[in-house]
């Protein structure tokens, strides 16, 4: 069943049952969900915990609406260019890339696997009065498919099953629909500046990454091929203490992609 308007309101949001995540195969790394709990209450504080994530939201946000308008013919010059579409956003924490995905106009579902960052997320988009659905569980808990725009932002790095994570993306996207997706590459320049420095001097809290499980692009898109997807745009994220963090060339640290199903 597609994603409805009419499902997505802040009265039906719902917790994932512990019996129906023993039911099904999860993605999830519970110590990873336990970290980022720990994180929940300082998720919005721009100068905490998650400093990073608001520094790299415009740059994110930039390269998906550069995307959405390249891809849907009724998004270019749209102020709100995901209106009348389903919008699964995974790995949400506490809505930071959820809420600016809502006031473009999309039907927005949120899931994260941490409780307390879905409560955070839940009385935020109250407090903004912004109708979007949140779950908390694993991605195979929702049971809705066919999403539009499916975003899943500096999660790969952070799954359990980095295979069968995106398998399930592929089967949550609609034919014609749009994924867009971030993580670290696997390089020594990534481990310095992620783990080295990010993780030590710049504000991210220790053991947040595990440098082993990055992916490097051309595994990345191994996987995505082998979920039948195909990769249709890739760029590099870098940083420099002048200019904060930008679209680049350079993948060595972090890339996003835009991505596709095979017609």
């Amino acid at each position: 069943m597609k994603a409805s308007a009419a499902s997505h309101s802040l009265s039906t949001a719902e917790k994932t049952s512990d019996k129906k995540n023993d039911q099904t195969s999860s993605t999830i790394d519970h110590h990873q969900a336990l970290h980022f709990g720990k994180m929940a209450k300082d998720w919005w504080n721009p100068f905490g915990s998650s400093a990073m994530l608001h520094r790299m939201n415009p740059v994110r946000l930039s390269y998906i609406r550069q995307a959405i308008d390249q891809y849907f013919v009724s998004a270019f010059g749209n102020p709100f260019p995901l209106m009348g579409k389903s919008v699964l956003d995974i790995g949400c924490g506490a809505g930071l890339l959820s809420e600016p995905l809502c006031r473009l106009g999309g039907d927005v579902t949120g899931v994260d696997a941490a409780f307390e960052n879905i409560a955070v997320a839940k009385a935020h988009a109250e407090e903004q009065h912004l109708n979007i659905r949140y779950l908390t569980g694993e991605l195979e808990s929702v049971e809705d498919t066919n999403f539009d725009l499916i975003t899943a932002m500096e999660v790969l790095e952070h799954v359990a099953e980095p295979e069968q994570f995106i398998q399930t993306i592929a089967d949550k996207l609609d034919p014609n629909g749009l994924l867009i997706l971030s993580t670290p590459n696997r390089t020594l320049l990534s481990k310095m500046m992620i783990i080295g420095i990010g993780e030590t001097l710049g504000g991210i809290p220790a053991k947040t990454h595990d440098w082993s499980r990055f992916l490097k692009p051309e595994e990345t898109q191994k996987l995505l091929e082998k979920a039948g997807l195909v990769v249709t745009d890739i760029i590099g994220m870098t940083w420099s203490p002048l200019h904060g963090f930008a679209l680049s060339d350079n993948k060595a640290v972090d890339y996003l992609m835009t991505i596709q199903k095979k017609k």
